[in-house]
């Protein structure tokens, strides 16, 4: 009787679980796909935490294509290597309307003067990715590689919110081809973190949609927020339905996010109208186009024409021409930024580029300018770059009276010392409390996984800051209640509760307190490994560039950047700040690991056979051994697989033992001690 009952509540928790996720996944096709939702945020985590909870209670009815496993994935070592169904080719561009007119002469050769039509669609700048489905479900999803082989990036893609786990079809397999992009809002946010965090920034939302769809950790794809366009359905390897306007359509009502922004075109006219159009729109939408696709619509006719080595005979990429213009630069003024580096921008006579007056544009750095040979007066062809940004592309005519730049050896702002780190392109002030970088300094040292001030947000950090409250992070602890109490929309409440959070941040770790700082290149991961390694602040104040390095991962670039910061005064000063006002400063050293290559340096380099980099990386350093990114005397070897680069020049310069992947695995093992 008891198990009769237990199969009941399993069966009716079942039924429950099933319209749950039928319910979650509408709203989130509604949400992601037709960006028409229904029902709030709040309503819609309330359904996701009941569907959680259910699963929780009842393990042994989670599905793949459940809602909650769209971020389960574990972190993984490398990517595994899979063919594509057929090749996924890349597309010949058109450059202008000549080159347009002969792909289109082209195929009117090639189909005997049959009438045929076009289907334009708008070419997202991101990356291709193929998606398999098996009874409906997601089965795999395949990055296009090189056209024939690619990449298994199934578990990232899943957090893809505009991607379904489960598909509206009877089609027992098929796959769906199409654009994963990052949009532009998520690009801001992703740069500006990255800027906080004194990480490179990605030079274009392309870039960064393809580095998060491949990072070795799932949840940090689903940050990225990234999108998922279908443009292709196909069955067996072959395209599914009798032209592309179908397929699209047919994609749409499985639930696919397909572009609404498409047209049949008749002729070249139709299409050339549907170009200019979008060329004039493209700043309007929330992601980047840099053209226009145009397919033969008929696949009977995409057959007839055929393919050539490497691309398709029935498909071109139009792309949009850049916009350019001249100009004078009449001055070049440095600018301080977030994280203290200082950007020279040339002032510019202003002109009028793609309907949008440019009065200034970015020289980005000393080298850059010296490539350009650019000087203050000369005449320059300025290009909006992905007609958003500014950029000087080449000195045109040289001014009579020009006159060169020079980067400033103090802070413009603050007065600060100004430091180019050996290998950087950037020039920063190193003060941590220069008033160009304080607001955004404060805002990273308050942030969630730093010191975790809960209530510290831009708002409220922009008035401390503005009304001089707080002149350095030090000054977060001295805040008063009747200081907060005297901002805007600030009550008793809120205040207690930021003050209760500012002394709770006082327990924090020393790896937080280091994170917090701001010093350049040193994010989480390596003030875990400097307390880890020093178990005090103080001892890593007091280390010198050698020392600094023998902590895992801190190479020269790294050691410098830190001795550098700590040698500032401005720097010392805030450190006895936060000091006095109770931080943690010491931090129980980490026992390190044991094993076959204890105490051995090691330096990866180049394409192994078997072994990813990551995995190498991880082998060696759970045999005790530690991996740098640079070759030095300590290096105690070098493992060098295909395309090795500098580094094996490096090696064989240092007299540094080189290996193979072979010779690695025989060291790893604990009955080998030699090579």
């Amino acid at each position: 009787m008891a198990s009769k009952n237990v199969a009941k509540e399993i069966e009716a928790a079942g039924r429950q679980i099933e319209e749950l996720r039928a319910t979650i996944r509408h709203h989130e096709h509604l949400y992601y796909v037709l960006d028409k939702p229904e029902i709030t945020d709040l309503e819609f985590d309330r359904l996701m935490r009941r569907l959680q909870e259910l699963e929780a209670q009842h393990p042994e009815l989670i599905t793949p294509d459940s809602p909650t496993q769209r971020v389960g994935g574990k972190p993984r070592e490398g990517f595994v290597k899979v063919r594509h169904s057929s090749p996924m080719l890349s597309l010949d561009n058109a450059l202008n309307e000549e080159e347009l007119r002969e792909f289109d002469r082209r195929v009117r050769t090639l189909l005997g003067g049959e009438k045929y039509e076009y289907v334009a669609e708008l070419k997202l700048d991101g990356l291709s990715m193929a998606v398999q489905y098996e009874h409906g479900r997601m089965h795999q999803a395949i990055t296009r590689g090189d056209g024939t082989t690619g990449e298994d990036v199934t578990e990232n893609a899943r957090t893809i919110r505009s991607l379904p786990l489960r598909a509206k079809s009877d089609l027992e397999k098929f796959e769906v081809r199409g654009e994963v992009i990052m949009p532009r809002k998520s690009f801001d946010k992703l740069n500006a973190e990255r800027e906080q965090q004194q990480l490179s920034l990605f030079a274009n939302p392309r870039n960064a949609a393809a580095g998060a769809l491949r990072a070795l950790e799932p949840a940090v794809t689903a940050s990225r927020q990234l999108e998922f366009f279908a443009y292709f359905l196909m069955v067996e390897g072959r395209f599914y339905a009798a032209n592309q306007w179908d397929a699209l359509q047919t994609l749409d009502k499985m639930g696919f996010k397909v572009n609404p922004y498409k047209a049949k075109c008749a002729d070249l006219d139709d299409v050339l109208k549907f170009y200019r159009h979008w060329e004039s729109k493209r700043e309007t939408l929330p992601y980047e186009i840099d053209g226009v696709v145009l397919k033969v619509n008929s696949i009977a006719d995409q057959t007839a024409l055929g393919w050539t080595a490497k691309a398709p005979r029935w498909a071109v990429a139009f792309k949009f021409a850049a916009h350019q213009a001249e100009t004078v630069i009449e001055d070049i003024q440095v600018f301080v930024g977030r994280t203290g580096a200082l950007t020279p921008v040339a002032f510019l006579k202003p002109v009028n580029i793609g309907g949008v007056t440019v009065s200034r544009a970015s020289l980005h750095n000393e080298d850059e300018i010296g490539r350009l040979g650019v000087e203050i007066g000369d005449r320059v062809l300025v290009e909006r770059s992905g007609d958003v940004i500014p950029k000087v592309v080449r000195v045109v005519k040289q001014g009579h009276d020009r006159r060169p730049f020079r980067m400033p050896k103090h802070c413009p702002v603050c007065g600060g010392e100004v430091v180019r780190e050996e290998g950087e392109a950037a020039s920063r002030c190193i003060n941590t409390n220069c008033p160009a970088r304080l607001q955004q300094s404060i805002l990273h040292f308050v942030g969630r996984g730093v010191m975790d001030i809960d209530g510290m947000g831009d708002v409220l950090v922009d008035q401390l800051v503005t009304r001089g409250m707080i002149e350095s992070v030090a000054d977060i602890y001295t805040l008063t209640s009747e200081q907060l109490l005297s901002l805007d929309r600030m009550g008793q409440k809120s205040a207690d509760k930021i003050l209760r959070n500012i002394e709770a941040s006082r327990k924090q770790p020393l790896p937080r307190v280091l994170n917090g700082l701001g010093i350049p290149f040193v994010g989480e991961r390596t003030a875990q490994i400097l307390a880890d390694t020093f178990g005090s602040l103080d001892a890593i104040m007091e280390a010198d560039e050698e020392k600094l390095q023998e902590a895992e991962e801190v190479g020269p670039k790294v050691s410098e950047s830190i001795y550098h910061f700590f040698r500032e005064p401005r720097n010392k000063k805030l450190v006895e700040q936060l000091r006095a006002a109770g931080l943690t400063f010491t931090h129980r050293i980490r026992r390190k690991e044991t094993g076959p290559l204890t105490g051995k340096i090691f330096v990866l380099t180049g394409t192994l056979p078997n072994l990813a980099r990551e995995e190498a990386k991880a082998k060696i350093e759970s045999a005790g051994g530690k991996v740098t990114g640079s070759v030095s005397k300590k290096t105690d070897y070098v493992v060098a697989g295909a395309d090795p680069g500098s580094k094996l020049d490096k090696a064989n310069e240092l007299g540094v033992t080189v290996i193979d992947e072979e010779k690695l695995l025989a060291l790893l093992d604990k009955r080998s001690a030699t090579v």
